[in-house]
């Protein structure tokens, strides 16, 4: 019930555990559930949490204006028939979460069926615990939590939450002692989290810029890099979005900036120690996810290594990632950039679009593309690397050998 207006969410909670501060109860063992609303979620989560709303959007916007003009009392009453009915459920729900199994999702009704989650294993639920963050799943939440099998031994701390630490946290956190079920719940709430993120971007980090023109395969390489130990923050990955007028295609939806600044400061946190983090040389904004003021500041004077390529194996490695999208899609993607192309390279790559002919497309955009990234490389410390028509795993192995790239080696310190 800290719903809008905020000072409803330190009207005061039931008693229960005392709350602890971010780091600890990152660092606690056990499920983390985030009993906000899911619209809250949505725009904005800690990494690996699972939504367990307290109130759908709806009750939680009618409890806020109840608030707002009849005061707390009429808010608390309203809220507690709300929540009444499902109560049953919500504590089946606490139960299943500390005992390893996902929580089911929640309704006026009680628990509800969900269609199952792709890669879950389980009808119905969505995972407690996470992807790695290697791999194809370039996307997926870090892996703060996940215990083999997905799930959490049994009696491990519910780690509960709300916006501020208020009634909602409070009230699911008294439920759960009724129960018996041990519960940590975090101080100031998701809001304090937010403040601890941001700070994180404000430390110094040793980043090293990876850098090249437009198909040069950079974040192939920063893959592979990170296969043979690198420490490599992952830009655009987080980002779904290959960083240019075209990067969206073919990607799952963008998070928002705000849970995109959750994941990379999460990343970051588990590169606690390593001499060197290796990140792709990026705009300010990848896609529509802006890059955290303080991460950008810091990669503005980062030195930076250049990987060239030449030009045909440029135009092959963009055929491979673009030439399988919708014509339609990359028509669209060439008109947004037409100004900066000029009307004669604007309408040869339409006309190669519709003919597919992929390659002579592609060669339409390396003109500006390649004056983009030149420019943006032009003020930091620059060191080149001609890699050839080598291939990535073997690349990488020459950069490691030429000490141009440093592992970060095993045992090294890891934290928050």
């Amino acid at each position: 019930m800290d719903a809008s207006p905020s000072e409803l969410a330190d009207a005061g909670a039931p008693a229960g555990p005392p709350p602890v501060g971010v780091e600890a109860f990152l660092e606690a063992a056990g499920p983390l559930l985030d009993v906000r609303s899911p619209a809250e979620f949505a725009q904005g989560h800690i990494p690996g949490s699972t939504n367990l709303p307290l109130f759908d959007d709806a009750e939680r916007a009618e409890i806020g204006t109840l608030f707002k003009q009849q005061g707390r009392q009429a808010a608390v009453l309203r809220g507690l028939a709300l929540v009444g009915p499902r109560l049953e459920a919500l504590a089946a729900a606490l139960s299943a979460a500390a005992a390893g199994m996902p929580a089911p999702r929640l309704s006026s009704a009680g628990v509800i069926p969900s269609p199952p989650v792709a890669g879950s294993g389980s009808a119905g639920v969505e995972p407690l615990g996470l992807e790695s963050v290697g791999g194809s799943a370039c996307g997926a939440d870090p892996p703060l939590l996940r215990k083999p099998g997905g799930t959490f031994p049994a009696r491990q701390h519910l780690r509960i939450h709300c916006w501020r630490g208020g009634m909602r946290s409070g009230s699911v956190a008294w439920l759960a002692g009724q129960l018996d079920l041990p519960v940590l719940l975090l101080g100031g709430g998701y809001k304090t989290y937010r403040h601890w993120v941001l700070e994180r971007f404000e430390r110094p980090w040793p980043l090293r810029l990876l850098g090249g023109r437009t198909g040069s395969g950079k974040t192939d390489l920063l893959l592979a890099l990170r296969e043979r130990g690198v420490a490599v923050l992952d830009l655009e990955g987080r980002a779904h979005h290959r960083g240019s007028s075209f990067g969206a295609l073919g990607l799952p939806p963008q998070p928002s900036s705000e849970h995109y600044e959750n994941l990379l400061a999460a990343d970051l946190t588990s590169l606690k120690g390593a001499g060197e983090i290796w990140l792709e040389a990026e705009s300010s904004q990848v896609g529509r996810c802006r890059i955290p003021v303080g991460l950008w500041r810091q990669m503005k004077e980062a030195p930076a290594l250049q990987v060239e390529r030449p030009l045909e194996w440029r135009v092959a490695q963009l055929v491979a990632v673009y030439g399988c999208q919708d014509p339609t899609d990359l028509a669209e993607a060439t008109n947004r950039i037409a100004k900066r192309l000029g009307p004669q390279r604007t309408a040869l790559a339409l006309e190669a679009i519709a003919a597919a002919d992929w390659a002579s497309a592609c060669r339409q955009m390396l003109d500006y593309y390649d004056r983009c990234y030149d420019h943006d490389l032009s003020s930091h410390a620059v060191q080149a690397v001609d890699l050839g028509e080598l291939e990535t795993r073997a690349a990488a192995g020459l950069l490691l050998e030429r000490g141009l790239v440093g592992a970060w080696p095993r045992g090294s310190e890891r934290g928050s």
